[in-house]
């Protein structure tokens, strides 16, 4: 009788198809350095096929309220999971902790991939009423720590969400979620534009929209904003400003026309209001900026010094300050050498650390130890 194949499974009951992380990035890594191992992927409500090397399974979404069709989609997850009797399987999401142990008794190794620090994110959330975020943050915490501390491996994707689980784990892991290489032009610096910024996200408060718009007025200079509003009152309050004329507004874009917007942008935004899980953050969109030899604007978080500290390419503000965003944009427009300059400096830095391919690697060695123990 043949030994059957040698599996990696991940499991995600919440994200979608072809999410960067999951799928382009560490299940298509993971086939490409393991040839000889099977690598699964477990979606709610996709088409099933092999794709890039990896066989996607679908389970059926849950029906419900938010908490029923959380658990039902565990449920059907965790049945194809075992199904597929695995070597590793690596969690994606929080709700699916409770099934660690189950799989861990089928005799495989179980990974928890923490894509965010959840009970930072907890009191972020504006759909849970203030007076029980603390408690719940609290409460998650001790749960997070109760089911991963058995685990073969934690992976995340910041220092600080890392140290969390360090300790009390001691096999962490940091993979970050930086771009890849690949998904980036070279970038031809005569085609940008001096005074044209760019912020390319969601349009909520809490990313600080509200005082990049106030900062705009008096600035003769253009800021192109890609993304979508959180809500329609926000953006009737925003079209409303000064600042608005100085914008140039493309709703939700495609990668292509996102690209095309980096590629005549001198100065790529992201001023996140000083919350306790956007301190804390790494967001894509600076990786993106740097890739795109945009000079950046950030928020004047000690995560974000600590790592722009060693690429000339930043201006640090206080984000809820409009005053500090209009004289810094003032900064970069009135000083349109320094600014390109900036931006290629930020593009060394994209290519020489801060990408997928140097983190690909860390990936791939927790892998070869988790399969040759």
């Amino acid at each position: 009788m043949l030994n059957p194949p040698l599996r990696i499974v991940h499991l995600s009951s919440a994200h979608p198809d072809h999410d960067v992380r999951i799928f382009f990035k560490e299940c298509c890594t993971l086939a490409a350095a393991f040839p000889e191992v099977e690598i699964h992927l477990i979606l709610a409500g996709v088409q099933e096929r092999k794709e890039s090397g990896v066989f996607v399974h679908s389970v059926p979404k849950g029906s419900g309220n938010r908490i029923q069709r959380m658990r039902r989609t565990v449920d059907h997850v965790l049945k194809k999971a075992l199904a597929l009797n695995a070597a590793v399987y690596h969690l994606h999401d929080p709700e699916l902790l409770r099934i660690a142990g189950v799989l861990q008794r089928q005799g495989a190794k179980v990974v928890f991939d923490s894509h965010e620090d959840v009970p930072k994110q907890i009191m972020d959330k504006p759909w849970i009423p203030n007076p029980f975020r603390i408690p719940l943050s609290r409460i998650y915490s001790l749960y997070e720590r109760w089911r991963t501390k058995p685990l073969e491996a934690v992976v995340s994707v910041t220092p600080k969400i890392c140290n969390r689980f360090r300790a009390f784990h001691p096999n962490v892991v940091m993979v970050a979620n930086f771009p890849s290489k690949t998904e980036f032009k070279s970038v031809d610096f005569s085609v940008k534009r001096p005074g044209h910024f760019c912020y390319i996200g969601g349009l909520f408060e809490t990313r600080g929209i509200r005082e990049m718009v106030q900062a705009m007025d008096g600035v003769e200079a253009t800021l192109h904003v890609a993304g979508l509003f959180a809500n329609s009152e926000l953006e009737a309050e925003v079209r409303q400003m000064p600042g608005w004329n100085k914008v140039v507004y493309y709703g939700q874009v495609n990668r292509d026309k996102i690209q095309e917007i980096l590629s005549i942008s001198t100065v790529g935004l992201v001023t996140l209001h000083p919350t306790p899980s956007y301190q804390e953050a790494y967001p894509i969109k600076l990786f993106e900026y740097m890739a795109s030899g945009c000079a950046i604007l950030s928020s004047d978080f000690s995560e974000y010094r600590s790592l722009l500290g060693d690429v000339n390419a930043a201006r640090f503000v206080n984000p809820l300050e409009v005053s500090e965003i209009r004289s810094s944009l003032c900064y970069f427009l009135d000083h349109p050498e320094e600014t390109l300059a900036m931006g290629h400096e930020a593009q060394k830095g994209f290519y020489s650390k801060y990408n997928w391919e140097t983190e690909a690697s860390k990936l791939t060695e927790l892998y070869h130890r988790l399969l040759a123990s």
